[in-house]
C-alpha cells in the first residue's frame, strides 16, 4: 500500500514532451497505488469547466479516469494555475477535490497536504492577488464571461505575473519558516507535504518541541517526479 503525490505539471498542448511523460506516468508508476494526490497546477492554465470538451482537456481526463477505474483514488487540489477547475471536471477524471490545506491519516503518519502559495507570505503581492482571485464572488462574475474571453484575460495576468517576479528575490517567493511553522502547529505537528516552489527537497522543522517533515514536491517543467510514500515513510522519484 502506498499513495503517491505530484504537483505543478502544468500540463499543456504546447508542452508535448511533458505530456507525453504525464501519460507514460499514468500507464507505469500510478496504477500501482492507492491513491494519487494532485496537490495543484495540474495544467498550465483552467479557463473553466466549459472548456472540458476540447481535445486535450478531454485526453487529461479521459487519462485520469481510467486510472481511477483501476481502483486508484484521485485527488485534486487547486493551485494557482488551476483554481477555476469545478465540480464536473472532477468527476469527468474520476476524481475527488479536496480543500487546500487536507489533513490525512497517510498509512499510519498524519500529514498535512497543501498546494504551497499560502506558504509564502513574504510575497504579500501575491498574496493580496490570490485573495481577490480566491472570492467566490470574483469567481463566479469571471465564469460569467465568455471562454475566450477568460482565456485572454488568464494570459495577461500570466504575464504580467511573470515581469513581476523578474523584480522578486528568491527569498520572498518561497516559504516562510513562520507560516510554515503555524500551519503545523494549527494542526498538531504532521507531516507536510507541497508544491507551489518548484523547490524539491526535504527538509526537518523543530515546532515546540515537535520534530516535523516537510517534502517540497518538484515541478514538471523539464523532467518531473513525484512523492512515494508508504508506511515505512516518503521516498522522492524522479521520471
Amino acid at each position: 500500500m502506498h499513495s503517491i503525490f505530484v504537483s505543478d505539471l502544468h500540463l499543456s498542448p504546447e508542452r508535448p514532451g511533458i505530456v507525453e511523460s504525464f501519460f507514460r506516468f499514468l500507464a507505469d508508476a500510478a496504477p500501482g497505488a492507492d491513491s494519487l494526490y494532485v496537490l495543484g497546477d495540474l495544467f498550465d492554465y483552467w479557463a473553466g469547466d466549459d472548456g472540458a470538451d476540447e481535445p486535450f482537456n478531454a485526453s487529461v481526463a479521459t487519462g485520469l479516469a481510467r486510472l481511477a477505474r483501476g481502483g486508484v483514488a484521485v485527488l485534486l487540489m487547486h493551485g494557482n494555475r488551476d483554481l477555476l477547475l469545478g465540480e464536473a471536471y472532477a468527476r469527468r477524471c474520476g476524481a475527488r477535490l479536496i480543500p487546500d490545506p487536507t489533513l490525512v491519516a497517510l498509512h499510519g503518519t498524519m500529514t498535512l497536504v497543501m498546494h504551497g502559495d499560502t506558504l509564502c507570505t513574504g510575497d504579500v503581492d501575491y498574496q493580496r492577488f490570490r485573495a481577490t482571485v480566491h472570492d467566490p464572488a470574483t469567481q463566479r462574475a469571471f465564469l460569467a464571461r465568455p471562454l475566450g474571453e477568460r482565456r485572454e484575460r488568464i494570459l495577461k495576468w500570466r504575464s504580467e505575473s511573470e515581469r513581476s517576479k523578474q523584480a522578486k528575490s528568491a527569498a520572498i517567493m518561497d516559504v516562510t519558516p513562520a507560516a510554515v511553522e503555524a500551519a503545523l502547529r494549527v494542526h498538531a505537528y504532521p507531516r507536510l507535504i507541497h508544491g507551489h516552489t518548484h523547490r524539491p527537497a526535504r527538509h526537518v522543522h523543530e515546532v515546540d518541541g515537535h520534530r516535523c517533515e516537510r517534502w517540497v514536491l518538484p515541478d514538471w517543467y523539464e523532467r518531473g517526479g513525484y512523492l512515494r510514500c508508504d508506511a515505512a515513510g516518503c521516498t522522492p522519484v524522479a521520471l
